[in-house]
């Protein structure tokens, strides 16, 4: 399980294999164990049988490794970094166990020049500062059309600079701290490149004012180039890259040129522009005209190395069934099943 939305990564895994009849091994982030401990006390108080589900606490080089490792177990499903995602497909061609990744990402959002700019800024501010930036499919790479480039990089810098960073139970707060150290000087140090490389912070930039917690201040970065490490590395952080782009043919290729392939979206009035978008855009989710928006019919995962596998919605069933044909035959009758 990843370090953020934790609860949520083992419900999405847990009730699949569960309903397929399998037995589960869950192990968590060592950075966030509780949720997923807590999940555990609850299906003990639910009365699940004994060994039914089991929660293994750990480090990823020591436990998590064993899981990938093990003989007996016949599947992996993995939530977090792409580079991680191919340590355990290494490990798993042991036993040729079966496995789902669903690893990172660098989302781009296309925000045409017709598009409702109020509801592109706000949307796209959700996309990226949602969970400290912490996220998976967060929208980090934020084109605009070269018409309403200033006006959005303006609009979303004013929202970035109005977030208020502090304890998150706190009812004013609207932006927690970072999950650990090692996060916070990875996005720290991803701040620095971005301006040697030569991109406008026009806000954030910097640490937050706290003198205790990993907090980092939501930051805008503009004139990004798609060729910059702050474009094509995943920060998993409250950084937004914003690029501009002339046409759809630009957008598309722009969007395109990443290593990962987990979501994108598309602001416009014009549905024809966004349906086609949405076909030529390498991505297993797209949004139009909304950001971040899951539903647990709808299947979600990655092409590319976003990984591979489909959680959520029947695609989901497959992750934890395998295909099974009978062929019986009494007498001069021959009956084929399969389940």
């Amino acid at each position: 399980m990843p370090e953020n939305c934790t609860l949520a990564m083992v419900a999405w895994k847990a009730a699949s294999a569960l309903a397929c009849g399998n037995t589960v091994v869950l192990k968590p982030a060592e950075q966030t164990p509780l949720p997923a401990l807590a999940f555990g006390k609850l299906v003990f108080e639910a009365g699940l049988p004994p060994g039914v589900v089991n929660i293994v606490t750990g480090f990823g080089p020591t436990a998590g490794a064993a899981i990938a490792r093990h003989p007996t177990i016949d599947k992996v499903a993995f939530t977090g970094s792409t580079s991680v995602g191919k340590e355990i497909l290494h490990a798993a061609a042991g036993n040729l166990k079966h496995v789902s990744l669903e690893l990172g990402g660098k989302s781009p959002n296309i925000i045409f020049d017709d598009a409702n700019m109020e509801l592109a800024v706000t949307g796209s501010a959700t996309g990226i500062f949602r969970n400290q930036g912490q996220v998976c499919c967060a929208g980090s790479r934020i084109f605009v059309q070269q018409k309403t480039y200033d006006e959005f990089v303006e609009r979303l810098t004013q929202v970035a600079s109005s977030i208020a960073l502090g304890d998150p139970l706190q009812p004013a707060t609207t932006m927690g701290p970072l999950v650990s150290g090692e996060q916070y000087e990875r996005v720290l140090g991803y701040l620095k490149v971005g301006s040697q490389e030569g991109a406008s912070v026009r806000a954030g930039g910097e640490r937050g004012p706290q003198s205790r917690g990993y907090f980092v201040r939501p930051t805008v970065f503009a004139d990004v180039k798609s060729s910059m490490r702050i474009a094509r590395e995943e920060i998993f952080g409250p950084v937004a890259s914003l690029i501009p782009f002339r046409d759809e043919t630009d957008a598309v290729l722009q969007a395109n040129d990443t290593i990962y392939g987990l979501a994108a979206a598309v602001w416009t009035r014009d549905v024809s522009r966004a349906l086609t978008l949405a076909r030529r855009l390498r991505a297993g989710t797209v949004w139009i005209n909304c950001y971040g928006i899951l539903d647990p019919i709808s299947p979600f995962g990655g092409y590319k190395q976003s990984g591979f596998g489909r959680e959520l919605g029947k695609d989901s069933i497959e992750l934890y069934t395998q295909a099974k044909s009978v062929f019986v035959k009494f007498g001069n009758s021959l009956a084929t099943a399969s389940s």
